[in-house]
């Protein structure tokens, strides 16, 4: 008898102690939340009101607009060109960097000897960890020259007659551009990848094996087809590194205000657009130009969100029938 009071004080006090805890988690997770939509709200805000200039004097031809006169007389700007660039170098980023990484993710999940997996992972995650800055000056010095001296040179000979592979190789253009954030994309894509692969049960894998398929066989409809939600997912974020890189984009696409057809010739992106020029413009119309293609930035950046939230919901409802 002596023992129950004990007891019941313990417990009391315990349960005060989770009725506390309980609710000091729902208030630290709530204010990291609010925090986190707080910040996006007034960089958003910030963005769109400095951008108020700019879209007074162009409204939406801004966005098919394809003059960037920063001449004091003139003050001319549209971020047609601009939009043309961001899109056409993500492309090429997404197209060449999509089957590269998926085949890394393969191989290191299921073709891979044990003692290589965790050698050749730390080398492919090391790529991101490469500064773009220097990523951008390697574009320079070796990527530039020898895309210029050689595969330029070979696309234009068996492919020249297509207009995107039209004109003289250079060392910088949106074709480097698209190189080089096919570099940054990789390693995100792959890394994804490989942990959305070893995630895929290994009951059904052997079972699928058991049956009789061949491992390609077992790849095509166990692995990539329980994994084509997470893999949309992981192509989308890739897609968001790729539109919004600056520097080592900056450094290597050659800065000019045009739409060519052929991939050779130099061009601009949003972000390389804002980075290039924004320590240098001093014309108030010339900021607000180049915060309204920040906003263009920031809307992208939504549609791309959003866009992945579709694929996976309807990937996610194919597999369990809306249940």
């Amino acid at each position: 008898m002596s023992a129950l009071p004990a007891t019941e004080q313990l417990a009391g006090g315990r349960r005060i102690r989770d009725w506390l805890g309980d609710r000091l988690l729902v208030l630290v997770t709530l204010a990291a939340a609010a925090a986190a939509v707080a910040l996006m709200v007034l960089i958003a805000w910030k963005v769109f009101r400095a951008s108020h200039l700019a879209f007074a004097k162009f409204g939406f031809s801004f966005l098919w607009g394809t003059v960037w006169d920063a001449n004091p007389a003139k003050n001319i700007f549209g971020a047609g060109t601009l939009i043309y660039g961001t899109a056409v170098t993500s492309a090429i980023a997404l197209i060449l960097a999509a089957p590269l990484a998926i085949a890394i993710a393969l191989f290191l999940s299921e073709l891979a000897p044990r003692g290589f997996r965790v050698i050749i992972g730390s080398l492919v995650e090391m790529l991101a960890a490469i500064p773009s800055v220097v990523l951008g000056l390697w574009g320079i010095l070796v990527m530039g020259p020898f895309v210029a001296d050689h595969i330029e040179p070979w696309l234009h000979r068996w492919f020249g007659f297509l207009p995107i592979f039209s004109g003289s190789p250079s060392s910088s253009g949106v074709f480097v551009a698209g190189l080089i954030l096919a570099i940054m994309v990789l390693p995100i894509v792959a890394s994804i990848c490989r942990e959305l692969f070893l995630s895929v049960p290994n009951e059904l894998e052997e079972g699928a094996l058991a049956l009789g398929a061949t491992r390609w066989e077992m790849v095509r409809g166990v692995i990539l087809s329980s994994s084509r939600p997470g893999i949309a997912a992981a192509l989308i974020l890739g897609l968001g590194r790729a539109l919004g890189e600056a520097i080592a984009v900056t450094q290597v696409i050659g800065s000019a205000t045009a739409i060519h057809v052929s991939l050779f010739a130099p061009g601009d992106t949003l972000a390389s657009r804002i980075a290039g020029q924004y320590q240098g413009a001093s014309a108030k119309v010339w900021i607000s130009s180049l915060f309204y293609l920040a906003a263009i930035l920031l809307v992208i950046g939504l549609a791309t969100n959003l866009l992945a939230q579709l694929v996976i919901r309807r990937f996610a409802f194919q597999r369990t029938g809306g249940s």
